[in-house]
This record gives structure tokens, sequence and C-alpha cells, in this order.
């Protein structure tokens, strides 16, 4: 890989850590901490939360009916969603094992914890549990299509790409063809053992 890229993707990463450093102290400074594997807040803390959250009836009342009318449509993607976390769960169980590729630990990708969160009623916890899915489910699908992808085609596109995953940068350029097949064997087999990622997109350095 160029050396340029290289340091670069070293930066991404060293800013990666200090952001996650500086929302650790965040959560510090909110007194949060976790149990047993359970989110545990101060006890004045959780009895202001209390105290603000919202009765479910006036949430309900109070919302705009045009929001509530397009309600049905939000919660019907539950169906494509699971139907996706299921084939690529499948597909990974399968696939990867013939290809030498690590599997996705799902679990990393999925978290619930928001429900600890006692100044949101009922009905703002299931949103929220339905958005974590959401969006965990897509960042598991898009691991498993990145590792996919470096698997089969390593390549870097001749046009910008907008969010491309993490794994992008470690791509072979387009149209350097020399020794191509070499760096693609590398590529593969760094896929055996990959090194950690940031589910927030940090880059991921190469071997």
């Amino acid at each position: 890989m160029n050396s340029q890229i290289d340091a670069l993707i070293g930066k991404i990463q060293a800013l990666q850590g200090e952001l996650d450093a500086e929302l650790a102290k965040r959560r510090a400074d909110l007194k949060i901490g976790i149990e047993h594997g359970r989110i545990a807040f101060e006890a004045e803390l959780l009895r202001r939360h209390r105290e603000l959250r919202q009765k479910l009836l006036p949430y309900v009342l109070g919302a705009n009916p045009l929001v509530i009318l397009t309600a049905p449509v939000i919660y019907a993607g539950i169906v494509p969603f699971v139907l996706l976390d299921l084939f690529v769960t499948v597909y990974q169980a399968v696939c990867f094992p013939i290809y030498g590729i690590a599997k996705v630990r799902r679990a990393d990708y999925l978290v619930f914890d928001r429900h600890h969160l006692a100044y949101l009623n009922a009905l703002e916890k299931l949103n929220c549990a339905y958005c974590s899915y959401a969006n965990g489910l897509i960042g598991y699908v898009r691991e498993i299509a990145a590792r996919t992808e470096q698997y089969w085609c390593p390549i870097k596109h001749a046009r910008r790409v907008i969010g491309s995953h993490a794994r992008y940068a470690l791509f072979d350029d387009y149209g350097d063809g020399e020794g191509y097949q070499a760096r693609l064997e590398k590529l593969r087999q760094g896929l055996a053992d990959p090194p950690a990622e940031s589910r927030a997109g940090g880059a991921i350095k190469g071997e």
C-alpha cells in the first residue's frame, strides 16, 4: 500500500481512539456506569429521569396526525430487515468458512441499551429499539459485504465513492494491474483473522 495512504489510515485510527476516549469521558460526566452488564445511573439522576418522562397518552395525542398515519410504513420495514438479517447470517455461516473469512460478530453491531433510559416512555423505547435494530443491522450487513468485496474484488473505483466502508482504503488502485493477483492473495489472507475495526466506521490498518 502507498505509504502516504498508510499514514493517513493510521491518523484516522488515532483520531477514532481519541473520539472513543472523549465519549467515555462524557459518559463518566453523566454518571453512567455498567454493573454486571447492565447500564446503571446514580439514584438522583435516575429520579430526575423519571420526572422528565412524558406520559404515553399525551405523547401519542400530541403527535402530528400525519406522523401517526405514516407510522405503519415505518414499522412495515421490520419485514425486509428481518429477512435481510436471516439471509446474511446464513450466507456468512455457509460461505465464509469456505472462503477462509472470519465471521462478523452480530452482537458487536446490534446493541440494545436505550430501554434503560427512564426519561423515555414505552413507545419511545420501542422506537429506539427499532432504530437500534435497523441501523445496527445495516452496519452488520455492511461489514459482511465489505469482507466479501475484499475477498472477491478489492479494487477501488475510478470515481470517488461517498461513504465507502472502512476496508475500502486497503483496496488496490483502479487500473494498477501489475501484481494485482499477488496483492489479492495478501488481502484474502488478511480476512482469516481480521484486525479489530471500529463500529463507528474507523479505518482498518493493512497487513
